[in-house]
Order: structure tokens, then sequence, then C-alpha cells
């Protein structure tokens, strides 16, 4: 049962656990949105379910409860100790709770050998994080399903157009393996303490033929938004050799596009085609 705003309240003085802004600690206190989280991320029994940053385990209890088996990472460690003192026994085979960052521990500990067959990643994303550990997760096997809350601004980096303020290399690289859905508006009032912003809850479904970009073009790509005003020819000219730069700008401009487009202004398909250049 999601605990609810008195429960959340007294669990912490209970605790003696202050929470951590740093650590982006809003607790959902919704159960409306719990549920809502894993109706879209449709989760069944014998589910395998990645989850960021569990907190006081409400999320990682309904998961649980729903028959999946969850492996989660938990960066505080009085918060770890908790989880572990009172859910883990309740689930002992379902539960793999690890104590470390998200961004050394992307799927939090997930084997090779079951992230290589279907997982989900389930989870309330600390806004700080957000950016770096989905690069990580798009580096590594990929999830078929992610259903993540998100702070307003990180959703709209994840799901940002050409031409926006929001677009960037993560937008990118995110776009061109998973599908999405418009996200679901959440208020500051289902969390624990208030946050500053309102949050979305964003669904991304993994194309029936993602791309991932190899490591060099993901370089390539991230130092080109560095300085996303300068004219994406000048910039090729600095960071590619002549052959492949050549090739670069035939396709850039066999797009309709001329050396003097920015980084913003290239669509996720035809970074695409440079990224295989």
């Amino acid at each position: 049962m999601p605990l609810t705003p008195t429960a959340t309240r007294a669990l912490l003085d209970q605790l003696g656990h202050r929470p951590k802004r740093f650590l982006g600690q809003n607790f959902l206190v919704d159960g409306n949105i719990v549920r809502k989280s894993l109706e879209l991320g449709q989760v069944a029994p014998g589910d395998a379910v990645v989850e960021i940053g569990p907190g006081l385990g409400t999320l990682t209890g309904a998961l649980l409860e729903a028959g999946a088996e969850v492996w989660a990472v938990e960066k505080d460690r009085a918060l770890h100790q908790h989880l572990a003192a009172t859910l883990a026994p309740r689930f002992p085979d379902r539960l793999h709770l690890l104590e470390g960052d998200a961004i050394d521990w992307p799927l939090a500990g997930l084997p090779v050998a079951r992230a290589a067959s279907a997982f989900k990643i389930i989870a309330n994303l600390p806004y700080a994080i957000s950016t770096p550990w989905m690069d990580a997760v798009l580096s590594g096997p990929p999830p078929g399903r992610m259903v993540l809350m998100l702070q307003r601004e990180a959703a709209d980096r994840y799901t940002a157009r050409p031409s926006t303020r929001s677009y960037g290399a993560i937008s990118i690289f995110l776009q061109a393996a998973y599908d999405s859905a418009p996200g679901f508006r959440v208020a500051a009032s289902c969390f624990h303490p208030r946050p500053d912003v309102d949050s979305s809850l964003q669904v991304f479904g993994h194309k029936a033929a993602p791309f991932q970009f190899v490591p060099e073009v993901k370089a390539l790509i991230r130092r080109c938004f560095q300085q996303r005003r300068k004219q994406l020819g000048a910039l090729l000219r600095v960071h590619l050799p002549a052959p492949i730069r050549a090739a670069w700008l035939a396709k850039i401009e066999a797009a309709g596009y001329g050396p003097h487009v920015r980084a913003e202004q290239i669509p996720v398909a035809l970074w695409q085609k440079l990224g295989v250049t």
C-alpha cells in the first residue's frame, strides 16, 4: 500500500531522516500515481524491473506485490538500511537491493544474462542524474520499456524536437532508440517534500528498429551541442578528418541543409544517417 503524506512524514520522523535535496529526495505520496506507473509499465508477474532510488519503498513494494522481480539501487545509506530491514525480508527471492550510485550502477546490478532478455525500468528519477544516467542506460543492453517520473525540465530534454532550446545530444540518443507518448503531468503536491516544479510521468517504448550510436559519434554529437550556436560546417572542420567530413556534409546537403546549419536544427533521423558514415 503506497504511503500517504501523513504516513511518509511519520516514517521519516521515526527514521530520523531529513530529505536530502541534492539526492532529489521527493517521496511519492500519491497512490494513484504509483498505480499509474505500474499500469503504464505493463507490469506482470515474473517481469524483471530496474528501479533507481527506491527511497522509502513505495513504488518498490507495489512492483513486488504485482509479482515483479526488482533490482533497485539506493545511494542513501540510511534508506538502503531501512529497505534491507523491512522490505527485503518480505521478498527475499525477488528484491535485489544495492547500495550505490545509479551513475555507477545504471541497471542496479541487473545480471548480464537477465539484461539480455526483456526487462523494464520504472523509476522516480532524481533530476541531477537524469542525463548521465540515461546516457549510461543507452550505452548498454536496452530495456524494452521505461516509465520514468521526471522533473519537467528533464522530460523536456528527453522529448525535445529540433530547433528548440531543450533539444540536445541526449534527446537524439534516446529518440533514436525509443518512441515516447505524451507525458502525464504530476503536481508537486504528489510528493513530500514538495518539489519546486511539476513533474511528468513519461513512457518510452523500444522501437522495432532501434538505433544505437557508436561511442565516437556520440562524443562528436556532444561536442557539437557544447557549441550549439556555431555552424556545423565549422565544427566538423575541427573535429573530423577530411574524407569523413566530406561524407557528412554531402548527407547534410542531400537532406536539404547547408554547412551553415547548427547542430540543434538537425533532426534525429539525419543524425542517424550521419552516425553510420
